[in-house]
Order: C-alpha cells, then structure tokens, then sequence
C-alpha cells in the first residue's frame, strides 16, 4: 500500500541533511509504528509520505503511484489536534468540512460524519465546539474528521502526546478498534516506546539525523491487545527492551 525508496530530505537554507536514507514498505491493512531519538527526523517524514514537503531524494508510492503532493488517499492526525479544528465550527462540521471539499454528496457524508462520530464515542455531541471538549475529546473529533474520509492510508503524528496517560491508553485501544473494524492501512509516529510496541504489528527504528532505519522489528504479540495483559507479558518486556536498546545506540551515535 505504501512504498518509500531512498527518501532523503535537504533543509537547504539550513543546510541540515534531516533524511538520509529512508527505505520501508507497509502493506495492505497493516499498523507499523516508528519511533527514534528526539529530532531525528520522524515529522519530516511523515511530512514527505504525506506530500506535504518537498522530497531532495527518493520516492513515496500510494497504492503503486507516485505522491507528489498530498494524494486524496492519504489523511492525517497531527499532535497539536487543536490547531487542526476550527473553535467556530460544530463538531459535526469539522468532521464533514474534508468530504465538502472530497465532493462527497450530501445524504453520503451524513451517513460517513455519524459513523466516524460513533467509531469513536461521540455521537452524542455532534453540535458541540471543539473549545467545549476536553483534550482527549477534540483529539477523537480529529480522528472522526480522518477516518470519515475513507483513507487508504492513515498517519499519525505523535497524535496522543499532549494528553494524560489514562486518556491516551483510551484512544490507543480506540485506534486498535478502529484499525480492526475497518481495516485501513496506518502509519503511527510516536517517541513511546512502549505505545509502540503495544500498537504496532512492526516497529521501524530510526537512527538519529540524518536518518536511516536502524530496524524493522516485527511484533509478535497476540493480535487482541489489552493494556493490563499484553503489557505484563513476558515478551512485551523484551520487544520494549530491544527497542530501547537500539535507541540508546541511535543517540550514542551521534
């Protein structure tokens, strides 16, 4: 579903080489993670599979087609979710706004707005303000607005970092619910370690910058995730601690 070849990106008026040597794939309805050291370029990459930034080097396919700008296939969660919605709009409406400019008919994106809304547990304030919300709320909307829009691909960047640790482990079982009812293809930046190894069905290591992929570990846990079971697992332990450890040599590295 996603293929990225020897992606490199130049900051030219800086003059930093942020993306050296990127190369992975992601199939068909898998969850693969990403983590690496601070500043080692996750954004930037997630920026260029997205096509909203320019690549020096390499290539991002979608579906087998190259990205040159950002494709009507992809959608995108970003850290900072209140920046992403609008105060003045309704929730309903900040999750509709995406499929008006997709051209969806009307009784169609009614039907889709509901849907995402009750995928993720909001279907009872669909005409309330995102500024009305708690944090972990408007996040949710921002997901609703993301997988309303029937993305092949759905990334993620660091979506659940603002907010506190009991919210966050309620939207990561809320994304795994997501991913299995609906089977779409996700790409999830995170700098936690243990959020990715308790998501992913494969965890790509990055190095520090310039970056370049230090592993891509598969995630052999059982496929029905639970925050108290999976993470008391012997083996959860040890995949944590094999990422960690790349990690420490990533930053040792530098």
């Amino acid at each position: 579903m996603l293929e990225v070849r020897g992606l490199r990106k130049v900051y030219e008026g800086r003059g930093v080489e942020a993306v050296r040597d990127l190369t992975f794939d992601v199939g068909e309805g898998e969850l693969v993670c990403v983590v690496g050291p601070s500043g080692c370029g996750k954004t930037t990459l997630l920026r260029c599979v997205a096509g909203l930034l320019a690549r020096t080097g390499g290539s991002v396919k979608l579906g087998g087609v190259q990205v040159t700008g950002p494709p009507r296939g992809m959608a995108l969660v970003f850290q900072e979710y209140g920046r992403s919605l609008f105060p003045w709009m309704t929730v309903r409406q900040n999750v509709e706004l995406p499929l008006k400019e997709k051209k969806v008919p009307r009784d169609r994106r009614a039907d889709l707005v509901a849907e995402s809304l009750e995928a993720v547990g909001l279907a009872d304030v669909p005409d309330a303000h995102p500024w009305q919300l708690s944090g972990g709320m408007q996040q949710r909307v921002a997901i609703a607005r993301a997988i309303a829009y029937e993305p092949q691909v759905l990334l993620m960047d660091e979506p659940f970092a603002a907010v506190d640790a009991q919210t966050r482990a309620e939207l990561e079982d809320l994304i795994l619910r997501i991913w299995q009812r609906l089977g779409m293809t996700i790409l999830f930046v995170t700098h936690d370690i243990d959020e990715a190894v308790y998501l992913g069905g494969r965890v790509i290591v990055l190095s520090a910058s310039p970056t370049v992929v230090l592993e891509d570990l598969k995630i052999d846990l059982p496929a029905g995730r639970d925050q108290l079971v999976t993470r008391a697992l012997p083996r959860f332990a040890e995949l944590r601690g094999e990422v960690y450890a790349q990690i420490q040599r990533a930053k040792e590295s530098r």
